[in-house]
């Protein structure tokens, strides 16, 4: 077993430090936080609107701003480096345009990037289950001619290898071999060195009322990158930022007039209330009907009552409610719909909907490393 970490507050020592990429609202971030005892200092956020929801949490943290003009030479460095990066593109619901240069799920590649610079002792992943079927297109990379094929006898006889992939031994090195999203993430994280490990999480398995399945991916160094494996990842993703982009101050006010809350206290008691057994009274078939029982087990774990689902009016019909979304994300109340915050209904909305359930994440987290408890507590 392994030595206890000297920068695990549950040993006696300071917080793991915690670096932000795509931060959203934090859903993310107060999971790791939580689940690993961190303290995130600073973040990345693009959206001014979501930035501000970010800062008012964690007032004293700098947004580094937008990722694409970061220089992570610049960056202070962390313990634990968690994002997850654009979905849009990888989505079931969406184009599926992929993983590729240009697109937004392809600002994975400045992920990446830190990664390589900051070195982190642990990455934390999410991202939609469309990551596991989405295509991956690689840049190409000069001069690159691609006369591998398969070796005989590699593929059995009869197998379907759905057009990805296709060469077992050409792990999308090539720009003209299509690969699958998540195989070009394992591939990167592969380069830099590390080892990963991946769970699919349907929130409902921790008693949410809804589905709404993601993918988390915990990755830890293993082994010495090889010069090789360094030089081919930068060939084929773009140079690190350039560092001119302004880093924000979304504070809503300043620090020293608002003192530290303890953010994910909250989160330890929903996490000893998903076990509990849940009956929901006559008041719960009364407003839900066939949802009773998971509206009304959703209220216990959360400790509060669900809010109306949407909003009538006259002029535009029902529209949802941010404020019953934000509860269907476990969210504290006013977490994203506080009015201070500056957004509007739909902008809480797209938010809320972009971001990650705290209580979910912290449940992959725990998961995988229990799976590779060895191997995960050897890097931190």
């Amino acid at each position: 077993m392994p030595e206890p970490n000297d920068h695990d507050p549950r040993d006696g020592g300071l917080p793991l430090r915690v670096g932000s990429l795509f931060s959203g609202y934090g859903g993310l971030d107060l999971a790791v936080d939580h689940a690993l005892g961190g303290e995130t200092v600073w973040f990345s956020e693009n959206n001014e609107p979501v930035a501000g929801v970010f800062a008012h949490h964690w007032p004293d943290v700098p947004n580094l701003g937008d990722i694409t003009t970061i220089n992570w030479n610049d960056v202070p460095p962390v313990d634990v480096l968690c994002g997850g990066f654009p979905c849009q593109d990888v989505s079931t619901v969406g184009k599926r345009a992929g993983l590729a240069p240009g697109t937004r799920s392809g600002l994975w590649s400045h992920m990446a990037e830190a990664i390589d610079a900051l070195q982190p002792k642990l990455v934390v992943i999410e991202n939609v289950r469309g990551l596991l079927s989405a295509p991956a297109t690689r840049a190409a990379v000069e001069g690159e001619v691609d006369d591998r094929r398969n070796p005989d006898g590699a593929i059995p006889s009869g197998a379907t290898v759905r057009n990805l992939e296709p060469d077992p031994w050409h792990l999308g090195d090539s720009a003209t071999r299509p690969l699958r999203a998540a195989g070009a993430v394992f591939g990167d994280l592969a380069d830099l060195g590390m080892d990963a490990q991946w769970i699919g999480l349907p929130a409902s398995l921790i008693g949410a009322p809804h589905t709404r399945l993601r993918i988390f991916i915990l990755a830890w160094p293993q082994a010495a990158l090889s010069d090789t494996a360094r030089q081919r990842l930068r060939a084929r993703r773009r140079n690190p930022g350039t560092g001119t982009g302004q880093a924000r101050d979304d504070r809503p006010f300043p620090s020293d007039h608002r003192p530290r809350p303890q953010r994910t206290a909250w989160l330890a008691e929903q996490a000893q209330r998903t076990g509990d057994a849940v009956v929901p009274d006559r008041g719960h078939f009364h407003r839900w009907g066939r949802y009773a029982r998971v509206i009304a087990r959703w209220e216990h774990i959360t400790g509060r009552a669900a809010p109306t689902p949407a909003l009538l009016s006259e002029d535009t019909g029902p529209r949802p409610s941010a404020e019953f979304v934000e509860w269907l994300m476990g969210l504290p109340e006013m977490w994203a719909t506080d009015p201070n915050n500056g957004l509007t209904a739909n902008q809480q909305i797209t938010a809320l909907g972009n971001g990650v359930l705290p209580l979910q994440a912290v449940v992959a987290i725990d998961a995988i490393r229990d799976a590779r408890l060895d191997s995960v507590s050897g890097s931190l």
